[in-house]
């Protein structure tokens, strides 16, 4: 047992160990911003999961990662030797257990998804409380600056950069009334937008339809753009009875 005396309690800050502390913070980094990198492109194309989640995903990934070319830094350097078992293991029940405790917090109403970024939040303070139990505190203090960071200066990046909006719609006809596709999408093309593919859905009883679609936008500034004016114009279409829209990602 290693008792918690001045020269054990500085081994955590000896010059090796901040070296390769920082070798650890140059690897978070990069896998920030590569993760930054892939979710812009899924929230340009107007995905659920975007830069923030991404971003987290990746960061983490290499937080539980990268630690494992070091075990001779683990715990300061002075317990490696003494430890009986593979705290592998330990960290790859903990990383298994937060990830279903996650998963409880995404949410799917119709054709929104949200908590995706809450979700990838818990999973990566899992590897913060990783970082501090194996001993490596500068990594867990960068990994809590970036993740708090992104998480409160993400949504206003992603919200300066150019993007194309995806719209959840629900159509109702008229009783008697029988939409046609080609129409409907051309209309739609006009103002700037265009019906996912596969994404249409129809329901139908004996005397009225339902079509359920996204519709994304075609460029970054598609006129309309608000969800008013959208509603205004998709309830002008010929023979649409009831209208039902909202964002279609978190």
């Amino acid at each position: 047992m290693i008792s918690l005396n001045p020269s054990y309690l500085s081994s955590f800050w000896s010059q090796p160990m901040v070296e390769v502390n920082l070798l650890i913070f140059m690897n978070l980094a990069g896998a920030l911003v590569l993760g930054l990198l892939v979710g812009y492109e899924r929230s340009y194309h107007g995905r659920a999961a975007g830069m923030r989640t991404y971003g987290i995903v990746c960061m983490a990934s290499a937080a539980l990662t990268v630690f494992c070319g070091y075990p001779g830094f683990w715990w300061g350097g002075s317990m490696h030797s003494a430890v009986p078992i593979d705290p592998s293991r330990v960290i790859q029940g903990i990383v298994t257990g937060v990830g279903f405790l996650g998963a409880g917090v995404i949410m799917k109403e119709g054709l929104n998804i949200s908590g995706l970024t809450t979700a990838a939040s818990i999973w990566a303070s899992c590897a913060i409380g990783v970082l501090v139990g194996i001993g490596f505190f500068g990594a867990a203090i960068l990994l809590t600056v970036l993740l708090v960071t992104l998480m409160m200066w993400g949504p206003k990046l992603e919200a300066r950069l150019p993007s194309r909006r995806a719209m959840g719609v629900v159509l109702g006809f008229t009783p008697g009334f029988e939409p046609q596709e080609s129409e409907l999408k051309s209309t739609i093309k006009q103002w700037g937008y265009m019906v996912a593919e596969g994404s249409l859905s129809i329901s139908a009883s004996q005397h009225t339809t339902q079509w359920n679609f996204v519709m994304v936008a075609l460029k970054s500034r598609p006129e309309p753009n608000s969800l008013f004016e959208l509603s205004r114009q998709l309830r002008e279409v010929d023979g649409v009875d009831s209208l039902q829209i909202s964002h279609a990602r978190n």
